[in-house]
């Protein structure tokens, strides 16, 4: 297990995570990665969701030990007014509050922006929606799902001839929760400089368009409308999956010329890299199957262990196409500590994707799992300074 060090580069940063699901929670998660105190307020009887999403064990919900890692758990039910106001004391110590409802419900409890920056001036709010907080589908539900085919992702995805396809994993949630984070440490960088606080405004349809690169500037300048290529690329070739002769699959990357002439010559196909054709990405891309052809053939008569190894020698771009179970025991991803051992109250040791990046002096890393929901509501309020009286009165309330 990572272990924590004394200095770590966001100690001292109290951190309020009001979303739930993926996006808002995620970005939390990073910076609690990195040593912020995160403070997770849920709903009394309506948790977040991500406790129950996807596989269980003992009845206890595998998904929130990755996504509440590193955060204090409480409850709090913000329509009450005894938890509206003690969400505002506890904004008054806070230096961020990441929540994601629909525009329009904090102001509804008397939350929104004016109060809060009345309760703390230096405070930064990151507001995580589906489209945003203005303009004509800002009042809509919205999952990540609608982002993925809302920004063209679906529509690039897919064989030619095939749906659209869209991805198995919350793909925009998750590109949209490190950009808040992203967002977040903006923010507090020009509070560093003015002393004030603002509003991130996040909608998870639009990171995941910055992410697909350069179609808008395509489609205004050429009137390009990229077509679904299956694994193939239109700006180079050999660009796809391979079969083994065991049974396996790879994948073959040629984005860099000089890749491209390696992998001819590996393959036995050197008269290849004479073709006027071959000179550029684009045109390898037109001449894609005479390309696959040459590559998968030599592949398929080859187990994935004699391919990657031919790969390595010749310099040349492969890497075996894993699953989760490859994932577990890749030698590199084990150098890494990319998959670490944290060690759980409720399930003992656990495995799961370690911090993000690396830092050489003030590195992250994973203090605790995901806790119990409102394991620490009765230590988080005392710190605030709440007596027994009032947190009785809370609760009769249903506040907590």
């Amino acid at each position: 297990m990572t272990q924590m060090t004394t200095t770590t580069p966001l100690s001292g940063l109290r951190v309020l995570d009001l979303a739930t699901l993926f996006a808002g929670p995620l970005a939390a998660t990073m910076l609690g990665d990195f040593g912020a105190e995160v403070i997770k307020v849920e709903h009394p009887t309506k948790p977040d969701p991500s406790r129950g999403h996807g596989p269980s064990k003992d009845g206890i919900g595998l998904w929130w030990k990755l996504l509440g890692r590193n955060k204090r758990t409480i409850t709090l039910d913000l329509s009450k007014p005894g938890g509206r106001d003690t969400l505002l004391r506890l904004a008054a110590t806070a230096d961020v509050i990441i929540e994601n409802f629909r525009p329009g419900t904090l102001e509804k409890w008397d939350l929104g922006w004016a109060e809060l920056s009345a309760a703390n001036p230096q405070l930064v709010l990151a507001r995580v929606t589906a489209f945003g907080q203005f303009g004509p589908y800002a009042h809509r539900p919205g999952f990540g799902t609608l982002a993925e085919a809302m920004s063209g992702f679906a529509a690039i995805t897919g064989e030619p001839d095939a749906p659209p396809t869209l991805p198995p994993f919350g793909l925009a949630d998750s590109i949209a929760g490190l950009a808040t984070a992203y967002a977040v440490m903006t923010a507090l960088a020009a509070r560093d400089r003015t002393g004030e606080g603002q509003v991130v405004d996040m909608a998870i349809i639009e990171p995941i368009l910055t992410a697909l690169g350069p179609q808008p500037l395509w489609y205004d300048q050429l009137g390009h409308v990229q077509p679904r290529t299956g694994n193939r690329s239109q700006n180079n070739a050999p660009r796809n999956t391979y079969r083994t002769a065991d049974g396996s699959w790879v994948a073959v990357s040629t984005s860099a010329q000089s890749i491209a002439e390696r992998v001819m010559r590996l393959v036995g196909r050197p008269e290849l890299i004479d073709e006027p054709w071959f000179a550029t990405g684009a045109d390898r891309a037109r001449h894609a199957d005479v390309l696959d052809a040459a590559v998968g053939d030599w592949i398929a008569q080859r187990t994935r262990t004699e391919v990657l190894a031919a790969f390595e020698k010749a310099e040349a771009a492969v890497a075996p196409i894993q699953d989760v179970r490859d994932v577990m025991t890749d030698p590199q991803y084990q150098a890494l500590d990319t998959i670490t051992t944290v060690d759980d109250p409720e399930l003992g040791p656990l495995r799961m994707q370690n911090v993000l990046f690396r830092l050489s002096a003030t590195p992250g890393a994973i203090r605790w799992t995901g806790r119990p929901h409102g394991a620490d509501t009765e230590t988080v309020l005392s710190e605030l300074g709440l007596t027994d009286t009032e947190l009785t009165t809370l609760r009769q309330e249903g506040a907590l």
